[in-house]
């Protein structure tokens, strides 16, 4: 994967009401990883954390059992 995950500054921007509420659990590693970023940044941890999740699902490319070893990216990684 070659495209880097990129976060600036936050600015003020109008949000629609358009959230739900989740729990996740990860390891305490990627917990605190987050927050540093958060703090640099001046996001919110759930922000950057959302960020980051919109990221993957563009990126993301999801291979069936029955895909040809063949005809996949070595940098592929299983979800």
């Amino acid at each position: 994967m070659s495209e880097k995950f990129i976060v600036t500054p936050k600015s003020m921007e109008i949000k629609e009401d358009k959230f739900i509420t989740m729990t996740l659990r990860m390891e305490r590693e990627v917990q605190q990883a987050y927050d540093e970023l958060a703090g640099k940044s001046e996001r919110s941890r759930n922000e950057v954390m959302c960020m980051a999740l919109k990221y993957a699902l563009r990126q993301l490319e999801f291979i069936t059992e029955n895909a040809d070893e063949n005809d996949t990216d070595e940098n592929n990684e299983s979800i």
